[in-house]
């Protein structure tokens, strides 16, 4: 009875903290739009949701998971639940979820304050967020799929909120566009899984005990309890939900859509890059993770390590900072999904977890750095892009706290000892190696390639920090009296930094700052994966990635603080093919946009000239017809019989003068008629 009131309990905490956001965003959307009350309904609204998350978190997490249902409808004897299920991923996620969305609230009302549309954005953001809590705990697959459209739905309207921006409207249009492919995917994967197990039940599919699970592999097939499903179905369902992965979790092919988000306001950038939207994918490869066998596990891999190599190399050119920012998360990202593929399953969501907090951080800090420089161009009358890094130097003199935020969070992002990206990723590159000792020497490039994108991440996140806070201000070089009058900013601004900057550090995920496997976070979702035995990977790459990176960052220091000693090229193909973005993009505008706008203005040119050229001669035509009709009928037909009428009425009044009631009249007609007859007869 205590074990059923305390899951009773569980559950309404969980309904409580995904529907107080919700509700943020109904009250918002009534509000005015200027209304600065919109901005601590949705805090306080995103506040209970925390703690109510961290209540359910306590009572679930390495406890007994917690699953409730109805029945939602019925279609024949089908019958479809509607439920909640709270197991470790579940509460994990639900309480990263809201405690990233904390901060980023506190920030957005000194950061959105004078938004002409202040109190839509908090509207657009607590609907997301709410979108973002139900897909976590929902437990059944046509309710995942729904709330996996909303947070798209959601996505869209935040990344084009400053809709009067062409460049902000092509991005969302873009971001939707891009993730509708994923959905089409998913769909079809939901649509395979039920008809081969009728149910759409996640627990029953994916569970402990789940018919999946249950499963048996026979030649890399899925053994059904009614018989060996065949291969083709198996992979267009792998396939489908490795599309809505890519798409949500901006993987190659799909990832282009993700550095032209960053359109949106930059603290929503920090909300879908940290642990919302983004975060979905990786969170859908843990709730269907059994269905994939070590063949697509394998593709996975693949794909994901070429994706973080890939994003890290464009990074290291670029001038945008949020740009740099949005291909390091790429990146990351790729790197979450390598370890999917290898089997590090606990280790890609402790990187989740971990990253959710360093790359909030550095996206906050990327929102005070733009924010003053956008201050500095208003203060001198400048040309200038506040984004570019180029134009940026010296900032730590004027952005102390910011500064030292910045150097932890890129710490943590580099994966250096004493932060919690250390933990988190050297974990997943140990156990690549692992991995690829149980397969030929072919699929050594696989971890080989992950530890190089490490090093590249060393010093495409030093060039960012160096660039934007070492040095002189660039812009006094050409501007000697330039009025700098920027500062950290209000506690709105400073609160969420300190508390994030504190999360990306070791203490919050172990008190063991050199091994990943004292974690508590990994030994709570170990239990899905196969115990790792001892290897000399365990010592050999935490010190590679290290000592190796610590040179890479004097290096950079070196190249952009000293440039006349050591310039980086600016030249050639590799920088050529880093800057253009692997020509990816252009190749996506030239293959496939251009042509389908091409085919577009062909279907438009046809509709409106042979389509519609020949419906509207054949409205000409029916018109003149139909004009003739009229005329016909009214000057032949109708003349005709008015000329009938006429001769019946002549007729008629003709012989209406032989009845005039005279006897006289009568007698003298007949004798007429037979004197007539009888000269007829004599004639004739």
């Amino acid at each position: 009875m205590e074990d059923f009131l305390h899951s009773i309990q569980n559950l309404n905490y969980t309904i409580g903290a995904v529907a107080l956001p919700l509700l943020a965003a109904l009250i918002n959307y009534c509000l005015p739009v200027k209304s600065k009350a919109a901005g601590w309904v949705s805090t306080i609204a995103i506040l209970l949701s925390c703690i109510l998350s961290a209540k359910v978190f306590a009572g679930v997490w390495n406890n007994h998971p917690v699953h409730a249902q109805h029945i939602w409808f019925t279609i024949g004897k089908t019958e479809v639940f509607a439920g909640i299920l709270l197991n470790n991923l579940s509460v994990l996620m639900l309480l990263l979820v809201s405690v990233i969305a904390l901060p980023v609230h506190i920030y957005s009302t000194a950061y959105m304050k004078h938004d002409v549309r202040y109190s839509r954005y908090f509207t657009y953001l607590s609907f997301f967020c709410f979108s973002m809590l139900a897909l976590v705990v929902v437990d059944s697959m046509v309710l995942f799929y729904a709330c996996w459209e909303l947070v798209g739905f959601s996505s869209y309207l935040l990344i084009g909120f400053w809709f009067t921006r062409n460049k902000a409207v092509q991005a969302n249009k873009k971001a939707f566009i891009m993730n509708r492919i994923g959905d089409i995917g998913l769909l079809t994967a939901i649509i395979i899984l039920f008809a081969q197990y009728h149910t759409f039940d996640i627990t029953e599919l994916f569970g402990d005990k789940g018919l999946i699970t249950q499963s048996v592999v026979k030649d890399g097939l899925w053994i059904a309890p009614t018989g060996q499903i065949p291969a083709l179905w198996q992979y267009i369902a792998c396939g489908g939900v490795f599309l809505a992965v890519a798409a949500k979790s901006a993987q190659f092919p799909l990832h282009t859509w993700l550095p032209d988000a960053m359109e949106g306001p930059t603290s929503v950038s920090a909300l879908i890059h940290a642990a919302t939207m983004v975060a979905a994918g990786v969170f859908l490869l843990g709730r269907v993770y059994p269905m994939f066998t070590e063949t697509e596990l394998t593709v996975l891999a693949v794909i994901g390590c070429l994706t973080a190599f890939m994003a890290a190399t464009i990074a290291l050119t670029q001038n945008d900072l949020k740009r740099i920012l949005a291909y390091s998360t790429i990146s990351q990202l790729g790197f979450m999904i390598l370890a999917m593929g290898v089997g590090a399953y606990a280790s890609s969501l402790f990187h989740l977890a971990t990253h959710a907090f360093f790359k909030c951080l550095l996206f906050l800090i990327a929102g005070i750095v733009i924010h003053e420089m956008q201050h500095i161009k208003e203060d001198n009358n400048l040309n200038i892009d506040p984004q570019d890094i180029s134009n940026m130097g010296g900032l730590r003199k004027k952005l102390p706290l910011t500064f030292i935020a910045v150097i932890i969070g890129s710490l943590a992002l580099v994966g250096l000892p004493l932060t919690s990206g250390y933990l988190s990723k050297d974990g997943i590159l140990i156990q690549a190696f692992e991995w690829s000792g149980h397969h030929n020497a072919w699929f050594k490039t696989v971890p080989l390639l992950a530890l190089f994108t490490s090093w590249l991440t060393a010093f495409y996140v030093a060039r960012l920090v160096v660039k934007v806070f070492f040095g002189e201000f660039r812009l006094l070089k050409s501007n000697p009296d330039i009025k700098l009058h920027i500062t950290d900013g209000d506690w709105q601004y400073k609160l969420p930094l300190i508390l994030l900057a504190a999360c990306s550090l070791f203490p919050l995920f172990s008190l063991h700052p050199f091994s990943y496997e004292h974690a508590w976070l990994f030994n709570g979702l170990k239990s899905t994966l196969a115990m790792e035995s001892e290897s000399i990977y365990h010592t050999v790459v935490p010190v590679a990635v290290n000592i190796i990176s610590l040179f890479v960052l004097y290096a950079a220091y070196i190249i952009y603080v000293k440039p006349n000693r050591f310039s980086f090229p600016q030249t050639g193909f590799f920088y050529r093919l880093s800057y253009n973005q692997w020509y990816i993009d252009t190749l996506y505008k030239r293959v496939i946009v251009k042509p389908l706008v091409r085919f577009g203005s062909t279907c438009f040119w046809v509709d409106r000239r042979v389509i519609d050229g020949f419906l509207h001669l054949v409205t000409r035509i029916s018109g003149y017809t139909a004009k003739f009709a009229s005329w016909s009928d009214q000057h032949i037909v109708d003349g005709f019989l008015h000329f009938l009428a006429s001769i019946v009425q002549s007729i008629g009044n003709f012989a209406r003068k032989f009845q005039s009631g005279k006897v006289q009249y009568y007698l003298f007609s007949m004798l007429v008629i037979v004197l007539a007859l009888f000269i007829l007869k004599i004639l004739i």
